[in-house]
């Protein structure tokens, strides 16, 4: 929790930096703008391949699939849209990496690997039934 915590502090810090230096180069009334615009965008993106990825993996599970990457690229797609409704511009980079299907592909065994880790770890159980 404190690693959590220190990294939301710096992140905070960095996006308010972004945000003064963007500001003085543009002006802060485009900043407001590109801020409504890429949560609106991102908002929607996130929507769109939410839906996308649930229709895909009930049509796996309809076929006797386990949905695994399905459930990892949902979980790549909610941290997206998190990312992209927090106003900042370090955070919507992000969030359109993890929204955006070509670039999810990176994070996916990242996020895999970090699960079994924490599986194996015991910090998240789990039964089969």
């Amino acid at each position: 929790m404190k690693i959590f915590l220190l990294v939301a502090f710096i992140l905070s810090a960095l996006e308010i930096g972004v945000f003064i230096w963007i500001g003085g180069w543009i002006g802060p009334w485009w900043v407001v703008g590109f801020v409504l615009l890429t949560g609106a965008v991102g908002f929607y993106l996130a929507k769109q391949q939410g839906i996308e990825t649930w229709n895909r993996a009930q049509l796996s599970m309809q076929h006797g699939e386990a949905p695994t990457g399905y459930i990892i690229d949902g979980i790549c797609i909610l941290i997206g849209a998190v990312l992209l409704v927090t106003p900042g511009f370090i955070s919507d980079i992000v969030g359109f990496l993890l929204v955006i299907p070509t670039t999810r592909k990176l994070f996916n065994q990242r996020i895999e690997k970090f699960l079994k880790y924490l599986i194996n770890k015991r910090t998240i159980i789990y039964r089969r039934w």
